[in-house]
């Protein structure tokens, strides 16, 4: 019986020394604690994520694009194929702009006066600073892409991203600064991106400019994003498995997988789960909020599969320490995985899910039908 608890790995590790890769770095001195929970994420990313029929779904929440992690980490996971979907702030793929079109950040200090930060005309994200410029020049630049026609009708987020990062990788192309932003590298790879609350981000606050007051045409719809989440969810586990891999909590980490309570309880389609699910949180879960709700506690709204627990990690950690820990990880030990191009099949992707819908739900969906014709 002892055999059974003593089979790990013998705690013994070699010095750290000036060669030591990353890989290494993971390997032999992350051994135990969030070190260990580091470990065990790489290893399962790289045993499980890195197969062909897994898709990969991740959430992001926290001010990652401002720290740089856009271009320093998900941009290079997206282009070796192992990000299929996003579901993100806002927040984030607004100061992701900043980025394609150029404009400045600086690391600064959160040991500063900000009555004299707002004196002079800059904006603090703790260590983060930047001129109100780069705000009203983003705002322009988006306001005037929002004028296009492309954009004058009603769509969900993920189109709407679709859409922007085409401009946006323009704007890397002209200056010359391919990789810098997530939308535009999206956009290239045909990874679709959502965005759960719409309207929280200067992104819905220029939106509602350009809808409510300015008189042009484009409107979010969110009912849209909760269907084709769906969809993605639902022919990712009719092909293979789905893992989730979020990064922070919040909004975004409940969007990503409510999708198969979607499936299960408003659809009424038999289904168990997501299959794998990494987080790296710094949320407890004793406190009662999504964003340090365990996998375990998952398995009872139908979010994860029961019969996959043992392929769940929990990171508590800050994401800007882990997140390009992870990426070196996976860089250094996967082969690029064969990019599932997913914006391109999301009609297809509703059709199935719609099929599979009413094969499983005959009777109530004729009850539905019959309501709307009365």
């Amino acid at each position: 019986m002892k055999k059974t608890y003593l089979c790990g790995k013998r705690i013994m590790p070699e010095p750290i020394s000036k060669e030591y890769s990353i890989t290494d770095l993971v390997n032999n001195s992350m051994l135990a604690y969030n070190g260990g929970r580091i470990q065990a994420a790489c290893r399962l990313i790289n045993e499980k994520y890195s197969e062909n029929d897994v898709t990969i779904g991740v959430s992001l929440a926290g001010a990652l694009t401002p720290a740089g992690l856009g271009a320093s980490s998900l941009v290079p996971l997206i282009e070796h194929g192992f990000i299929d979907w996003i579901v993100s702030t806002g927040a984030n793929m607004y100061h992701d702009m900043h980025f394609a079109l150029d404009k400045c950040l600086h690391q600064g200090n959160h040991a500063v006066n900000d009555c004299e930060l707002h004196d002079k005309g800059i904006v603090r994200i703790y260590d983060i600073f930047m001129p109100q410029e780069v705000l009203f020049e983003t705002d322009k630049a988006l306001r005037y892409i929002l004028t296009g026609k492309e954009f004058q009708k009603e769509m969900g987020t993920q189109e709407f991203y679709h859409l922007l990062g085409k401009r946006l990788n323009d704007f890397e192309e002209k200056n010359n600064l391919k990789g810098a932003s997530i939308l535009a590298s999206a956009y290239r790879n045909n990874v679709p991106v959502f965005t759960s609350s719409p309207g929280d981000s200067t992104i819905g606050m220029n939106i509602s400019f350009m809808e409510q007051i300015a008189g042009f045409k484009l409107k979010i719809n969110p009912s849209i994003d909760v269907a084709e989440t769906t969809a993605i969810v639902l022919n990712a586990k009719r092909k293979g498995k789905s893992a989730v891999f979020l990064v922070g909590g919040g909004s975004p980490k409940n969007f990503l997988l409510q999708t198969e309570p979607q499936i299960q309880e408003i659809l009424m389609v038999p289904e168990e789960g997501h299959d794998y699910f990494i987080q790296i949180t710094d949320a407890r879960p004793d406190t009662g909020g999504l964003s340090g709700a365990t996998p375990s506690e998952a398995v009872s709204w139908g979010k994860v599969n029961p019969e996959s627990l043992e392929n769940s990690v929990i990171v508590y950690s800050d994401s800007t320490i882990v997140l390009p820990l992870i990426t070196a990880y996976i860089l250094q030990n996967s082969n690029p995985k064969e990019k599932k191009q997913l914006y391109t099949q999301k009609e297809l992707l509703i059709a199935e899910l719609k099929k599979e819908t009413a094969n499983h739900n005959k009777k109530h969906m004729d009850k539905l039908e019959s309501m709307l014709n009365d």
